[in-house]
Order: structure tokens, then sequence, then C-alpha cells
């Protein structure tokens, strides 16, 4: 029997071995993403207000921005695991499970939501501030009854570590899997030796995020595999190469008042009409669109 991408999802997080995740902030990074062989994709929320809005991640998006994006990457890469990045839920336990009910149909395998207050801002800013514990537990549980599918999973993510500290984290974790969550996510950490702790302490598969630039130290994937890591998040490490790419090659067109196909500088024209598949919409003009 075929597997469905929830399924896939669910096995491969059951593994523990510190599988890359990469993050898309729209369909043609997902396509990236899945063409570099990553065998699962993120919408990430961060990139998604960054590209979309050209605004920091404050908790400025809403639930149609990213239901509309889950849709155009499930439609671009149809079969490749996607977890979607839900903030805080966008509002109460039954607003997230309004979400979870409309990402799930959009095409969404799993959600990941944290415990700010609204409106959250990065993990990796200052200034965070975490919700009630009870307003958490009934948003995990409101997510976890409004999937249809089983193999749908919630991955619940605190923000403690920085705002109450380590060990309040880990007591917040705890509690998310008694209430339903599929996967645990502490962000922020801020050494090795929590690293290394957090797998020791939550019996649940785990995802760590590593923010390129940000407050947590990085290991290898393999590394973080066999601490017991199942997922190892890299949200934006599309988004900041994006950025960078498009800054060399704007400076390059500014300063020399003309670009040539410098596969230096950005991908090759054939090349971009090679991901966005341009012959399959070749082959379907041959069969119903004829000149």
């Amino acid at each position: 029997m075929i597997q469905s991408s929830k399924q896939i999802l669910r096995e491969k997080v059951g593994r523990r071995n510190g599988l890359i995740v990469a993050g898309a902030f729209n369909a043609m990074s997902a396509r990236v993403v899945a063409d570099q062989g990553f065998e699962a994709v993120y919408l990430t929320g961060a990139g998604l207000t960054n590209m979309h809005y050209g605004a920091p991640d404050l908790g400025i998006i809403g639930l149609r921005d990213v239901a509309d994006a889950t849709t155009r990457i499930r439609e671009a890469v149809e079969d490749l695991p996607l977890i979607v990045d839900i903030d805080t839920g966008f509002g109460n336990a039954v607003n997230a499970w309004h979400t979870v009910r409309t990402l799930e149909r959009a095409g969404a395998d799993a959600v990941q939501i944290e415990d700010q207050v609204f409106p959250k801002r990065c993990g990796h800013f200052a200034g965070k501030a975490v919700a009630p514990l009870s307003e958490m537990l009934d948003k995990i549980r409101a997510a976890t009854d409004a999937r249809n599918d089983p193999d749908f999973q919630v991955i619940a993510r605190t923000d403690a570590c920085a705002v109450e500290g380590f060990d309040a984290a880990i007591e917040r974790a705890q509690k998310f899997a008694e209430a339903g969550a599929d996967i645990l996510f502490v962000e922020a950490m801020t050494s090795l030796e929590e690293i290394r702790k957090i797998p020791q302490l939550l019996d649940k598969p785990l995802l760590i995020n590593i923010v390129v630039g940000g407050k947590t130290p990085t290991l290898t994937a393999s590394e973080l595999g066999d601490l017991g890591y199942s997922l190892v998040l890299y949200a934006n490490a599309a988004l900041q190469g994006a950025v960078l790419g498009m800054q060399n090659a704007l400076s390059a067109l500014k300063r020399d008042g003309k670009l040539d196909e410098d596969p230096a500088l950005l991908a090759p024209f054939a090349e971009r009409q090679r991901l966005v598949n341009k012959p399959l919409y070749d082959a379907l003009e041959q069969r119903y669109a004829k000149p």
C-alpha cells in the first residue's frame, strides 16, 4: 500500500535520527528544497512574513496568509512531507482548532504551535513572553482533536527557556506531551549542555531549531540524531541564501549596468525553467492547446 506523506513523516520522526528539515517561504523555494533531496519541508512563518510583507517576525501574518502559502506549496511539491508553522494558533483554543482543520485541508502533514503571547515574535528575539500554561494545553488538545487523519502530527513549541529558564521549559514540554503533542520543541537553547540534556529529560520525539546567526549552538545533523533528536530544522537557511543571492546579482547589475548569465551570480535561465517544470506545461500545450 502506498504511504501518504503524513505516514511517511510519522515514520521518519519515529526513527529519531536527526532528519534535516529545510524551510521554504513560497512554492519556488519549496521546489528547490525538494530538488536538493531534502525529505521534508517546513513552511516558515518568519520567512513568509519577511518575504511576503518585507516585515520582521512579529506576529504580522494571519491564517489566510499561511493557508494560501500551504496550498501553493502542496501543489508545487505534491508528495513531500510538509510541516507548517502556525505561530500561536491565530487566537485561542477554538481558533487553533479551526487553524488545524483549515491547514490539514490545505495539505499540511503537521503543524507547529508555540506558547508565546500574541503578538508573538521570533524565538531568537529579545522581549518574548509566554502565555499561561493552561492556555497552551487547551490549544494542544484542540489541535489534536481537530485533525481528521490520525497520522497528522502536532508539534508543540515552548519559548519558556529564554523567559523562565531551562527547567521551566522542560516542565512545560512534559505537560505538552501529556496534553497530546506528538513532537516537542524547546526553542532558543543557548548551550551545548542544554542541547544534550533535553533528550534525556523528554520521552517524545524532539525537534531542534537551528537559526543561522541565532542563539542556539550548532551541531551536525548526525550528532543531533545520535543525541536522540528526530528533526533538525533550518527554517530560514534558504531565505538567507536567497537574500544574499539577490543582493549579489543586483549589486553587480547596479555596478556594471548589465548582467550576463553568470552562474556565480544567478541560476541560468534554463535551470529556472526546469525548476518550475516548464516541460510539463509544454506537453500540456501540445496536448490541449495546439497553436
